[in-house]
């Protein structure tokens, strides 16, 4: 029993030893802690110093007193402790306000929280808004010279130096090192180049470097969003031959008004005629052979192969092109999935097909608001589809009515 009994006083004595080692580097971290915060260090080290020596008074001398109770623990204990109290309320009263108030004062200057470094351009501004283009330049570099990766102050300089001093190169360089900088998020470096390709546009008229600025998007951020808004936007650059008129603004001559056209005995013929909807089809074809990525021009095509030809089901294939794509945003699969079953519902299709399409709206995106919606018109679709009954006696001219459907029409998005 005895080696039993020394191992057990052994393990106990070893316990109390951690337990106590545990407790003072705790109390150590605490204090280190404090001290590395404090505004103060010399005092509160003071203060320290002199809690110990009274905390080591009270143990010896004033508790012991008050265990033995009688007279003496009565009349001198019980005095001394409140003394005791009072001498540390003194030490402590300053630090007891400070934790009482400090709650309430950080509602209003923010307390103890750290301000986090940042470039302020509010001078650059300033100077810029005075026309001090040169000044304003030389403000925001001076703030890059602290901050040198960061976002608004880059793009701040390139819009001086592209709009102001008419710089587009210069801009084109700043824009091209801040892209090359990593940690920018993804969509700040897309904002930057679509910038650049706007300040291409607009005061260089060079298409083919604009067009260079959203590639390099797409390049970056293949299989992404960016990359689908960036080859929409390079479907939709002008030709050169616009922008430039649009600089010159030519004269626009206006053809002379009919006279007496109140004594005609129809006008009907002087009504404006549009442009061929099959016309307006094959050039939609050969633009998406060119640009597949035209979400714009892909619809508009659905709504001609529906509404002119009566060719739903070429509709729903460009349509679901869209829809199947990977990255597309939610709120364009919305308007794509609600438009299909306006052209299935406006053309005879059925309540089965539009109610099918409604509910993949549900099924992709439960949670907003626009399932609501959709539950909403698949509960009234019925009515809906009584009121939209139309029919659908449209009758062909002797152009071909497969015009633009036969190849490039059925192409996929790639």
């Amino acid at each position: 029993m005895q080696p039993a009994t020394t191992n057990r006083s052994v393990f106990d004595i070893l316990l109390s030893l951690g337990s106590l080692a545990l407790f003072v580097g705790l109390i150590g971290w605490v204090m280190w802690r404090c001290l590395k915060r404090s505004k103060e260090p010399g005092p509160l080290v003071t203060k320290w110093v002199l809690t110990l020596v009274v905390f080591s008074w009270m143990i010896w001398k004033v508790i012991p007193m008050v265990a033995r109770g009688g007279y003496e623990g009565a009349f001198m204990g019980i005095p001394l402790t409140v003394a005791s109290g009072l001498i540390l309320a003194i030490i402590w009263r300053h630090s007891i306000a400070d934790l009482v108030a400090k709650p309430f004062g950080a509602l209003y200057d923010g307390g103890d929280a750290e301000i986090e470094p940042q470039a302020y351009y509010s001078i650059a501004e300033a100077k810029r808004k005075r026309g001090h283009y040169h000044e304003a330049v030389a403000a925001v570099r001076k703030q890059l010279e602290k901050f040198p990766t960061d976002f608004t102050g880059q793009m701040l300089l390139a819009e001086i130096q592209a709009e102001n001093l008419n710089d587009v190169p210069g801009a084109e360089v700043t824009i091209q090192r801040l892209c090359q900088q990593p940690g920018h998020a993804p969509r700040n470096v897309a904002y930057a180049f679509n910038t650049l390709a706007d300040w291409h546009l607009k005061f260089s008229v060079d298409r083919e470097a604009a067009r260079a600025d959203l590639q390099r998007i797409v390049d970056l951020f293949p299989d992404s969003e960016l990359a689908l808004v960036a080859g929409q936007r390079i479907g939709h650059l002008a030709g050169t031959e616009y922008m430039l008129a649009t600089h010159d603004r030519p004269h626009v001559p206006l053809p002379q008004g009919v006279r007496n056209i109140g004594l005609l005995q129809s006008s009907q013929h002087l009504t404006p005629t549009g442009r061929d909807p099959a016309e307006v089809a094959g050039e939609y074809v050969r633009h998406l052979e060119q640009h597949p990525q035209d979400t714009e021009a892909r619809e508009k095509l659905a709504v001609i192969y529906a509404d002119h030809f009566q060719r739903l089901d070429l509709a729903a294939d460009q349509l679901h092109q869209l829809i199947d794509q990977p990255n597309q945003p939610a709120r364009q699969v919305i308007h794509w999935l609600n438009l299909l079953a306006d052209l299935q519902i406006r053309h005879g299709a059925g309540y089965d097909p539009a109610w099918q399409t409604l509910a993949q709206i549900i099924e992709r995106y439960p949670n907003q608001a626009a399932a609501d919606i959709a539950r909403n018109r698949m509960d009234l679709l019925k009515l809906e589809l009584k009121a939209k009954t139309v029919t659908r006696s449209v009758k062909l001219g002797d152009y071909e009515q497969n015009i633009g459907l036969k190849q490039g029409g059925r192409g996929k998005i790639k």
